[in-house]
């Protein structure tokens, strides 16, 4: 722009997470003489009332025509202070924000010097983006007031239901032929002991009283297209000896409920393969249907030895942590002691984690005779079929002076976690991450939980990762509360971060639709030849499609290449003095 901007830049002490490693006044002083530098100003806090108010006040007392706020993460206060730059009458999008804070002051707390300095070009070069910072008005789309529920176990029932209470219509789709997932396989769960059989039966009663939730089984879906607000989905509903037919729903959004798998152990792992030797969910079923005192295969069972973590936290393999498998065994053997008081348990550890209130299922597990024998990371328990027939468990226990016991057992209980199911498909259409250990990622654990990097597109349930049942349902009306927020309305903000085509200097060569992952660039006639077009609606903002394009000729609205290159000198700038 050739004409002199008036920007106001703050810079935040962070309540000490900042300024107690970077000089704040030091770095107010470095910029307050940059070039369309108006304002410069340190704030305790920038982001309470007060210095929001302060904020809104200078925009407007002084003409400012872009806002730099120099604090902690984006993720945590970026539409916080757009919003002061709407409320003072600034456009939100001519505001910049830098992260000093994760960035920085965190990441360099040895040396205020060197952290003082690196801020100060931090925060030049937000002042050098805002500088060429052009006013953008956010993306509004009517919505279709209805939503897709993929996954009906308890999650994906509680979350139909909701969004059926709060007048939205629902598709809910299940792959297999019965609803409930894993939790309608289940007899009494904890800490309450309610019966997960009859805990679904009623959620699947209260699905059928209402007439707008339209439930497909044997059902998956096949193809999504439209954009956020306004999708179009594909489903495909098997039938006996058939392909069966599709199904064409127009929903606004989509959330993900298609739960978890169990670890499966490799043949040997454990003892698995052994007869005798058990996973979790086997042992949980042998439990939930007996009547009396246990038995398998017409055999009573005396004892029962517990090996905990197999298939979680071990290097190599799966290394999180669960969380509910232990106080599963830990209620298993409660339910096990009620039955017959006279079985013989030992629960081989790590650690135990039966974390919040279900401690107290671990205090009456050793009340009702349960021994709990820990073992070292690097020396885990052996089974073995003895001569005798029995099953022999060799462990050491490092709460005693480390002698090596053998445990005769007439079962062994593997205690396994949950896995990410294979959706390979499902993530392939829907475009939506996910992390290492295979879980669907939300954006943010704690600010963002159950939104994803598409739009529209939510996650719940234990495909987000090990969750109980209790959490499975409280991030299911999670993804309630935010679908219902944006369909209710009818329309939907989306920000116009996105991607731009020059048509003039396109000449469709076809790289950038190859390589966006969200399938939104397309090519059309115009003046005689092919160029790109970007849905708006669709792009995610990525910007990996500008600097592969050959003829130069996609930018990307706010982060442009103008802008991109202003950062790069005001930060490479050499230092004064």
């Amino acid at each position: 722009m050739s004409e002199q901007r008036r920007i106001g830049v703050y810079i935040c002490h962070c309540g000490g997470n900042i300024s107690d490693f970077v000089d704040v006044a030091a770095v107010r002083d470095a910029v307050g003489d940059e070039a369309d530098v108006v304002v410069a100003e340190t704030a305790l806090f920038a982001c309470s009332d007060g210095t929001q108010k302060d904020m809104e006040q200078a925009i407007r007392d002084q003409n400012l025509d872009g806002l730099v706020v120099a604090s902690c993460s984006p993720k945590l206060h970026l539409f916080t202070f757009r919003g002061v730059a709407r409320r003072a009458g600034l456009n939100p999008f001519e505001y910049s924000h830098v992260n000093v804070r994760e960035q920085d002051s965190w990441a360099h707390g040895d040396d205020t010097a060197a952290a003082t300095e690196k801020a100060i070009s931090l925060v030049r070069a937000g002042i050098a983006r805002t500088r060429l910072s052009e006013p953008l008005d956010v993306l509004t789309v009517e919505t279709t007031p209805k939503a897709l529920v993929i996954g009906a176990g308890i999650a994906g029932l509680r979350a139909a239901i909701g969004l059926a209470d709060v007048g939205l219509g629902v598709y809910l789709i299940e792959r297999e032929a019965e609803l409930g997932g894993w939790v309608g396989t289940l007899g009494a769960m904890f800490p309450a002991d309610r019966d997960g059989r009859e805990m679904i039966a009623s959620l699947v009663a209260e699905v059928r009283k209402r007439p707008s939730i339209i439930v497909l089984t044997r059902a998956e879906l096949i193809s999504k297209s439209g954009s956020f607000g306004n999708y179009v989905a594909e489903i495909r509903v098997r039938t006996d000896g058939e392909a069966g037919q599709v199904i064409r729903a127009e929903v606004g959004s989509i959330i993900v409920a298609t739960g978890t798998d169990s670890y499966q152990p490799e043949a040997g792992e454990f003892g698995y393969g052994i007869d005798g030797v058990l996973t979790l969910p086997e042992f949980t079923r042998l439990v939930d249907s007996a009547e009396g005192p246990l038995t398998r295969n017409g055999r009573p069972v005396r004892t029962i030895a517990y090996i905990y973590c197999v298939g979680n936290r071990q290097p190599g393999g799966n290394e999180y942590c669960s969380k509910f498998c232990c106080t599963a065994a830990v209620h298993d053997s409660v339910k096990v002691s009620r039955l017959d008081p006279s079985v013989h348990q030992y629960h081989l550890h790590r650690d135990i984690r039966t974390y919040g209130k279900y401690e107290l299922l671990y205090t009456e597990s050793r009340e009702r005779g349960s021994v709990y024998l820990k073992f070292a990371d690097d020396a885990p328990p052996s089974v073995a079929l003895g001569p005798d027939g029995r099953l022999t468990v060799t462990t050491t226990d490092t709460l005693t002076p480390g002698a090596e016991l053998a445990i005769p057992a007439d079962l062994v209980v593997l205690v396994t976690g949950m896995v990410a199911r294979q959706n390979d498909a499902l993530k392939s259409i829907l475009k939506v991450p996910v992390g290492s250990d295979g879980f669907f990622n939300e954006i943010h654990p704690k600010l963002r939980p159950v939104e994803t990097m598409v739009d529209g597109v939510l996650v719940a349930g234990a495909c987000q990762g090990p969750k109980t049942s209790a959490e499975a349902v409280a991030s299911g009306l999670t993804a309630v509360t935010q679908t219902a927020a944006i369909l209710k309305k009818g329309v939907a903000e989306l920000d116009p971060l996105v991607a731009a085509v020059d048509p003039a200097a396109c000449t469709w060569c076809g790289v950038c639709a190859q390589t966006c992952p969200y399938e939104a660039i397309a090519s059309v006639a115009a003046d005689g030849k092919q160029i790109a077009v970007i849905s708006a609606t669709t792009c995610k903002g990525c910007g990996g499609c500008a600097p592969l394009c050959p003829a130069d000729a996609i930018d990307l609205r706010g982060y442009t290449d103008a802008q991109i290159t202003s950062m790069i000198d005001g930060m490479a700038r050499e230092p004064v003095g």
